[in-house]
């Protein structure tokens, strides 16, 4: 099953022509669209995957021999994802390892957290599988910093609508904290270059969040009340 957001691509007759059941639903959230998902899903086992994913044929006859005979404890399973940026399958640093729980039994779990990047909250006992799911997440590093641009707006509006306040220590030390734990602790420089360039954009991703979030909280209000006494001259 496929879920489309009304795109403009070939996404929905791709997906026909192999076999897919296409709904189109708008995209309110990643989180709604997913949940959304499991409300159509009619099968016993629920196995979710992003447009960016593909599973390996070790990992596939993993999940075919889990599913022949499926235990009756196990209320779901993560799968290892393993990322392939910058000209190469990274192993080290934020990117990896990253376990995902993406197949689990219908019913026992859905999609909660924050946006963009929600998880699904599981009833019952969890196991991993060996096998690896291919994660191609950016076209190039230019896509990589227009993701971190979109997605560090939508965490920063996400936290301001919760009240978290805007922190200078925050500003100050998360960023650099962050760059540390990738390339040093997590040994991202073990993939050469990718692993640096990937440590810096993930520090500037952590900036940027707190960044706006500050901005949301200090300034725009500020802009807000400049705009509306403008517009109350006027109409004086």
């Amino acid at each position: 099953m496929v879920i489309d957001s009304r795109s403009s691509d070939a996404t929905e007759e791709i997906a026909r022509e192999l076999g897919a059941r296409v709904v189109e639903h708008p995209y309110r959230g990643n989180i709604e669209q997913k949940n959304f998902a499991l409300s159509q899903a009619s099968r016993d086992w629920i196995l979710s995957l992003d447009a960016d994913e593909a599973i390996t044929e070790p990992l596939a006859r993993e999940i075919r021999s889990l599913l022949a005979a499926p235990p009756t404890d196990v209320g779901g399973y993560e799968i290892n994802r393993v990322t392939y940026h910058l000209g190469r399958w990274i192993r080290h640093g934020d990117f990896f390892p990253d376990w995902q729980l993406r197949l689990f039994r219908r019913g026992a779990g859905e999609w909660a957290g924050v946006n963009p990047h929600g998880r699904i909250q599981l009833e019952g006992t969890v196991r991993r599988f060996r096998g690896e799911c291919e994660h191609r997440s950016y076209r190039d590093l230019a896509d990589q910093i227009d993701r971190i641009q979109d997605f560090s707006g939508i965490q920063a509006r996400a936290s301001h609508r919760e009240g978290r306040p805007a922190r200078l220590r925050d500003l100050i030390l998360r960023p650099p904290a962050r760059f540390l734990r990738a390339y040093l602790l997590k040994r991202g420089y073990r993939d050469g270059v990718p692993g640096l360039v990937i440590a810096v954009a993930t520090a500037f991703h952590v900036f940027l969040k707190y960044a706006k979030l500050w901005e949301l909280e200090r300034v725009q209000p500020r802009e807000d009340a400049a705009r509306n006494a403008g517009k109350a001259r006027r109409a004086s």
